[in-house]
């Protein structure tokens, strides 16, 4: 009886630190680690998160972009980091979810390394072609590439990423065969599919809302079941006959390592919901094809663990390979 009050009373002391840190939190800035390079829509999305976020904290969220690896090395940063809510990671789907099944010597475990904080962001993928391209369908677009095998190209950020496997399944999907043609990063991707070298993309909405608006490309249909608010006249690739089971819903969202105490992890929860909630952070990520979101941290850590084995089956079946 002695032994186990004891004990108890040690279990509470060694606590204490970490309920008078959790109180006094945050006492000083938050880094917040962007797993790609500065300018790209998750660097985006992120810096609109810090500045709000701050504001509410009382204290400076600074962004720190640390790419490389499909988003592996800022992820390890972070996971290597002090449990003590002073450094987080803003992670896209792919880092967590595709990552596992790409890499085979990860230095971190998408579903032990992290305490799930919050969703913040749903996005879509938009299926672009060239302007030239004599289609106006995804219908149209399937049936050229039967009729033409091998010529029409795709163009992605990397293999393994969610461009490249995008347009993989829908070459499954429609029973055709395009190139595909894998580049280092999202913007030679886009700059040579804009230059006209390049068939077809499937990226990021984000990417291309501009564009499409100014008739220098042509959107055939976005990846969600949902079509964007911003281009309301682009349908959905499953509403085309054949494609009905197509669909990429990707999405955002902030960790912390493992071990940090659950008070803060509340806290940023409750703080985070706010900010994404927020009507001037809607508007402002809607002009972008951007839907913003909140979750629990339980919510948050069930979408990886069920999009993990989704991306799995679909990575195996395509035979994608990190660079």
């Amino acid at each position: 009886m002695r032994l186990a009050r004891a004990l108890a009373i040690l279990g509470l002391c060694a606590a204490l630190p970490w309920a008078a840190g959790a109180a006094g939190y945050p006492d000083h800035p938050i880094r917040l680690v962007v797993p790609f390079p500065a300018g790209g829509a998750t660097d985006l999305m992120a810096r609109a998160l810090a500045q709000d976020l701050g504001a509410r904290l009382g204290q400076s969220v600074v962004v720190e972009n640390r790419g490389g690896a499909g988003g592996a090395i800022g992820a390890e940063t972070v996971a290597s980091a002090a449990p003590d809510g002073y450094t987080l990671l803003y992670s896209t789907m792919g880092v967590l979810t595709i990552n596992p099944s790409l890499y085979a010597k990860l230095r971190y475990d998408p579903q032990k390394s992290f305490a799930p904080i919050s969703l913040t962001n749903l996005t879509s993928n938009l299926l672009v072609v060239s302007k030239d391209l004599p289609v106006n369908s995804v219908a149209e677009l399937a049936a050229l590439a039967r009729q033409r095998p091998g010529e029409l190209t795709f163009s992605s950020s990397g293999n393994g990423t969610t461009s490249h496997l995008a347009g993989e399944m829908f070459k499954s999907t429609a029973g055709v065969d395009i190139r595909h043609i894998p580049y280092k990063g999202t913007s030679g991707a886009i700059n040579d599919f804009l230059a006209g070298r390049i068939s077809m993309m499937i990226d990021t909405s984000s990417n291309f809302i501009e564009q499409v608006k100014e008739g220098k490309i042509k959107a055939l249909g976005v990846t969600r079941r949902e079509r964007l608010p911003v281009l309301p006249d682009v349908p959905a690739i499953s509403e085309t006959p054949g494609f009905e089971g197509y669909e990429v819903s990707l999405w955002s969202g902030v960790l912390a390592p493992a071990g940090t105490p659950r008070p803060i992890i509340d806290r940023l929860n409750r703080d985070i919901a706010a900010v994404m909630s927020a009507p001037a952070m809607t508007q402002r990520m809607a002009a972008y094809g951007i839907e913003t979101t909140h979750s629990t941290p339980e919510a948050f850590a069930e979408r990886i663990r069920n999009d993990t084995q989704k991306w799995a089956r679909i990575i195996r079946d395509s035979g994608a390979r990190a660079d």
